[in-house]
C-alpha cells in the first residue's frame, strides 16, 4: 500500500512552498520537482515511496500531460492535476489520460490537503477480501479488477465507482447519490461526470458493461443477470 509521501510537481517555487507547508503540518513527507523530466527522475527513484502526485500542467523540459502518460504507464499512484485552466475539456481530457482529480488554479491549499486526504484514505482503506460478480473479480485489498480472467487498468475513480455500484447490486442508484459517495464533499461539478466515467467504465469491462445499467430518470445500477 501506499505510505504519506506526497510528490509536489510545479514550475513555481512559490506554489510548491506553500503547499508543502500546509502538508508538512499534517505530518506528510514532501518530495518536490520543478519540471517533468525531474519528476519522472524522482518517481522512478521513490515510486515504492510516493503515495500521491500533485502535478501542474504547464511546466518546462516535459508538460503535466506527458509525465501522467509515461506515469501511467507503469503505475495507478493517485494523481491530482492543478492547473490554470478550469475549462471542461480540460478535465475530461486528464480524466481520459488517467486523473483521479482535478484542481483549478487559484485554490485553497486547506482544500487541496482534504482532497489529498480524501483519496488517500480511500486508497488505503483494507479490505482483505476478493469477490466476484458475474465474472468480475474486485480484489479490494489490492485495489485490482479483472474481467473474464484478465486485469483492466482502472484510475482510483473509475474503481471507486464500479466498486459503489456493485457494493449496491440491484439498487438503483442517483447521480447525486454516486456523487455524494464516491466523489465525497470534495467534488465541485454536476452529474456529468458521472456520466463520462460510466461510459468508460462500461467499455473497459467489455461485455460486462451490460451489467452497469441506466435507470431512467434515476440514474444507475449494477445487476448481474
Amino acid at each position: 500500500m501506499y505510505d504519506t509521501t506526497v510528490l509536489i510537481v510545479d514550475d513555481e517555487s512559490r506554489m510548491r512552498k506553500l503547499v508543502k507547508d500546509f502538508l508538512i503540518q499534517k505530518s506528510y513527507s514532501v518530495l518536490e520537482a520543478a519540471d517533468g523530466e525531474e519528476a519522472l527522475k524522482i518517481f522512478e527513484e521513490n515510486q515504492n515511496k510516493i503515495g500521491i502526485i500533485l502535478l501542474d500542467v504547464m511546466m518546462p523540459k516535459l508538460d503535466g500531460w506527458s509525465v501522467l502518460r509515461q506515469i501511467r504507464q507503469i503505475s495507478k499512484v493517485p494523481i491530482i492535476m492543478l492547473t490554470a485552466r478550469g475549462e471542461e475539456q480540460d478535465e475530461l481530457f486528464g480524466f481520459e489520460l488517467g486523473v483521479d482529480e482535478y484542481i483549478s488554479k487559484p485554490f485553497s491549499p486547506k482544500i487541496l490537503v482534504a482532497r489529498v486526504e480524501a483519496i488517500l484514505k480511500r486508497t488505503k482503506k483494507a479490505e482483505n477480501n476478493v469477490q466476484e460478480y458475474g465474472e468480475i473479480v474486485i480484489d479490494s485489498d489490492g485495489r485490482t479488477v479483472k474481467v473474464e480472467g484478465k486485469e483492466i487498468e482502472l484510475s482510483l475513480r473509475e474503481y471507486e465507482l464500479l466498486k459503489y455500484l456493485i457494493e449496491n447490486n440491484g439498487i438503483a442508484l442517483s447521480r447525486d447519490k454516486i456523487l455524494n459517495n464516491v466523489w465525497n464533499y470534495d467534488y465541485y461539478g454536476d452529474s456529468r461526470t458521472i456520466d463520462s466515467h460510466i461510459k468508460k467504465v462500461r467499455h473497459k469491462l467489455g461485455k460486462k458493461g451490460k451489467y452497469i445499467e441506466t435507470v431512467r430518470g434515476i440514474g444507475y445500477k449494477f445487476e448481474v443477470k
